[in-house]
């Protein structure tokens, strides 16, 4: 294990998450709303700390292991999680380390889930990090920290396989630099037409960035209290709306669309997978509400649309108290939550892809019940799926759910109802924010206990690095040599 290696990339990434501190510390002189001092002292902490590791621990560092990478995208993020805390026990925002932690990892998970009772009091600066934890996370601090690891002398591939928000990851570019940098280029194009968006409907620069780094993180910070809702505004509701479905679709797509390679959408497999589950949720949960809550179908088909594509891409962005919706239509957005967006997109949860072999495994199984010498191979689109990679999935899928019960009954011991430990833990591992029950769409994580919110926390990394990455730490043999 390269110990030195391990401290001199953590040091850099340490230092470049301080760096980033510039941009809420201009918006925090920029409205005086005296947050300037301690943003000042948290970047200038960050960087100073991130230095110290850099050049301290000087060494040449020799290819990463498969090993190393998983420990190092582990810490990364959880060293990310202690940076970010740093403004909110700086500026008062919180006095309890736990939750000023728990906000921050719910930041670069981009879970959403909040322990503020109050947002809209709080500091312009304050709320801007905030947001922006959300963006950095969005489409991975490492996959970032990956474009500059060539200057350290480091190959990028074994972070980015232990990162990548998906089972499988498409090499854009020959060499995985060119590929990092390229999903940021795209991720950056994007959030700037959806800001630009934002501002031509009338919301300010402020509001129109906060909320373009929810919905393209797919995380749901919003700087109101009752979330998008706050705004009514229908136009708002159908950009958001537009961008978490763009959110939610594999950036790899995205580029071959900026390319004019606009086949590439309808030839994925999942893609459609991911259409097809939207628009029937859609059609169903719009009957629903428009039958038992909303007397007019426009109405009906607008808070649905939104809620979701918000809820089907792990955004968690909200416009409609969902917990008022009849059950129909409560337990069609707990399914939602466990499918999430699809693979190589900011989205959380079991991913579509995965969703979509598994379905694909169940129809051979039954093909083979009836034709017991057939050979059925499983496909996407033309490539055939080996019998390893299903393996693999259908472990993730198991792992995934016994992390689900084991948590509720973990939750459930420390007090919460049925209800709301089983959204609490469906909601932090799949990556979502709100849930049902006391964590519903208008309530909080403030009243869980410590020991819960640690736990929450250890989820939220558990669903952002794709369950394997943190499982694999707890097993004796990875530390054997």
């Amino acid at each position: 294990m390269q110990i030195r290696a391990l401290f001199r990339i953590l040091g850099a990434l340490i230092f470049f998450i301080g760096a980033t501190m510039i941009f809420p510390l201009l918006f925090s002189l920029y409205y005086k709303d005296g947050d300037f001092p301690p943003i000042l002292f948290s970047m200038l902490i960050s960087m100073s700390i991130g230095s110290v590791l850099f050049f301290t621990f000087r060494v040449e560092i020799e290819e990463i292991s498969h090993r190393e990478g998983f420990l190092i995208v582990s810490l990364g993020w959880v060293c990310a999680a202690f940076v970010g805390s740093l403004p909110y026990l700086f500026s008062g925002t919180f006095s309890s380390f736990v939750n000023a932690y728990f906000e921050s990892a719910s930041g670069f998970t981009t879970t959403g889930a909040t322990v503020l009772e109050t947002i809209e009091g709080l500091p312009r600066g304050i709320l801007f990090w905030r947001s922006l934890t959300h963006w950095l996370g969005g489409m991975g601090i490492i996959v970032l920290s990956i474009a500059i690891l060539p200057l350290l002398g480091v190959g990028g591939m074994q972070l980015f396989r232990a990162e990548a928000p998906g089972p499988v990851t498409d090499r854009i570019k020959p060499r995985i630099a060119e590929t990092a940098k390229t999903l940021w280029k795209v991720y950056i194009f994007i959030s700037t037409v959806e800001t630009l968006l934002l501002i031509l409907g009338g919301m300010d620069l402020f509001n129109a960035l906060c909320h373009t780094f929810g919905t393209m993180a797919t995380g749901g910070f919003s700087t109101l209290n009752q979330s998008i809702g706050g705004y009514d505004n229908l136009y708002f509701d159908i950009v958001i709306t537009v961008f978490m479905l763009i959110a939610g679709a594999n950036f790899a797509l995205h580029y071959q669309i900026l390319r004019g390679n606009f086949r590439q959408f309808w030839e994925s497999d999942e893609f459609r997978f991911y259409i097809a589950v939207f628009a029937i949720s859609l059609l169903c949960i719009t009957a629903n509400t428009y039958s038992h809550v909303y007397k007019n179908i426009f109405e009906a088909l607008r808070y649905s649309s939104f809620q979701v594509a918000s809820i089907l891409t792990t955004t968690g962005f909200v416009t409609a108290d969902f917990e008022k919706w009849p059950y129909f239509s409560q337990i069609f957005l707990v399914f939602l939550m466990f499918i999430g967006g699809c693979a190589g997109s900011t989205g959380g949860s079991i991913k579509c892809m995965r969703i979509l072999l598994l379905l694909k495994q169940m129809k051979k199984s039954l093909n083979q019940f009836i034709h017991p010498h057939g050979v059925f191979p499983i496909k996407l689109g033309r490539q055939v799926i080996s019998p390893d990679v299903m393996n693999s999935v259908l472990s993730f899928f198991l792992l995934f759910i016994f992390l689900v019960v084991i948590g509720t009954l973990i939750m459930a011991l420390l007090g919460m109802d049925i209800i709301s430990a089983f959204a609490s833990v469906a909601a932090c591992i799949g990556n979502i924010g709100p849930g049902l029950g006391n964590i519903g769409p208008m309530d909080n994580y403030n009243h869980i206990p410590t020991f819960g919110k640690c736990f929450l926390v250890f989820l939220m990394f558990v669903g952002r690095l794709e369950v394997y990455t943190i499982i694999l730490l707890l097993l004796p043999k990875f530390w054997q040599k």
